[in-house]
């Protein structure tokens, strides 16, 4: 049976319980952050169109500056297709230990200010500054302030979403890109939320915002308008969720320690994998790679998923659990051997490999986070 929350979080701007005072969330989004990274230190690329990545026909944009979003160039696309949408892009190798550097040294302003700060990438997180650290008087001047010291001791530039819960800082510090400030008090939530597009509501996937609009819903208002048994009846557990998002309301708190959830590596091919044995040997690359970090951190986990991506682009995950954590790296390749062997021989060739390892010791499920920690990836183009 659905239950769905009564309480008007928007209205009262009260979170899990009546006497519970108003959260005060800040989400600090750094601009085209790879990438301006690349421009402010190589001024002959600032104002033009640059995509970090490889420049390869099987590359990858990292990310692109917002000259090159304006033709349409966005991280995760073929290199080969931005270089089709803007001519004239500069592809720029990476610099990941520098990124971090630059990460670090923005967490460290985060810290100034909150002490509850969740990372959730390089270059985002979100801030419960209730507790005014600072002796501000307000979240908006926290905000402001964090993101004048950023560009002063960085040159680079962020945007931040001021709000009463995660969900809406997080979509607010979108709303004014690049370099903008929006707030979002309790009692405006909900009217803010509905006036946006499905497909701008973090969590939503591609696939359930295509199925969404396929049913008639393409805004924050054209769910707000769906009840509770019409949203269980087509979404299943994530009916409740829904429900409240569409009126601002979200319980997370900002944690400090995120467990990890999931850690992996994936590798894009210049030339398709064809044989058993080329897909086989990739794979054992890639398993190595990931146990070798799984080992660094001392994680053991009990799901092993593969990912594979096709010649055509099209691309599948199959997942084994197993009962005990695997403890070596033998043991890993064996669960995605296992993985992979229905697979073949495959009928075109595959691009792309991808291998993760979840599940650890110890870890229990969150329902508070309504989602998981997004998995530590790493590309091993």
């Amino acid at each position: 049976m659905l239950r769905c929350a009564v309480q008007d979080g928007d209205d009262h701007g009260l979170d899990d319980a009546a006497d519970t005072p108003v959260r005060k969330i800040i989400h600090v989004d750094m601009d085209a952050f790879y990438a301006s990274v690349e421009q402010r230190d190589d001024p002959s690329l600032r104002g033009k169109p640059v995509a970090v990545g490889g420049s390869s026909r099987r590359g990858v944009v990292a990310a692109a500056s917002y000259e090159a979003r304006k033709f349409g160039v966005r991280s995760a696309m073929p290199s080969i297709t931005a270089k089709r949408q803007c001519p004239g892009l500069i592809f720029v190798p990476p610099r990941f230990e520098v990124y971090r550097d630059i990460s670090h040294q923005i967490r460290a302003i985060f810290r100034d200010y909150a002490d509850e700060v969740e990372p959730l990438s390089l270059d985002e997180a979100y801030l419960d500054v209730s507790a005014d650290k600072a002796g501000l008087g307000s979240a908006t001047a926290a905000a402001k302030l964090i993101r004048q010291r950023i560009r002063e001791e960085t040159g680079l530039t962020a945007s931040a979403g001021v709000s009463y819960n995660k969900f809406i800082a997080k979509l607010a510090s979108d709303q004014n890109k690049p370099d903008g400030i929006t707030i979002i008090p309790p009692g405006k939530g909900a009217a803010f939320v509905q006036t946006l597009s499905i497909r701008r509501f973090h969590g939503i996937g591609p696939v359930t915002s295509a199925k969404m609009e396929g049913l008639g819903v393409f805004s924050g208002a054209d769910l707000a308008d769906k009840d509770p048994m019409w949203l269980a009846e087509n979404f299943g557990n994530s009916a409740e969720w829904l429900f409240n998002l569409a009126r601002g309301i979200d319980h997370r708190r900002v944690k400090s320690n995120r467990p990890l959830k999931s850690l992996g590596g994936e590798r894009t091919f210049f030339n398709d994998l064809i044989t058993d044995t080329e897909i086989r040997e990739a794979l054992a690359h890639v398993c190595t790679v990931v146990w070798d970090r799984a080992a660094k951190k001392g994680a053991r986990g009990r799901t092993v998923t593969l990912k594979l991506r096709y010649a055509d682009f099209r691309t599948i995950t199959r997942a084994k659990s197993v009962i005990a954590p695997i403890l070596d790296g033998n043991s890993l390749l064996a669960a995605g051997e296992a993985i992979l062997a229905p697979l073949l021989p495959t009928e075109q060739g595959i691009r792309l490999l991808g291998v993760t390892l979840s599940k650890f010791e110890g870890e229990e499920d969150d329902e508070e986070d309504g989602a998981a920690a997004p998995a530590d990836l790493l590309s091993l183009i």
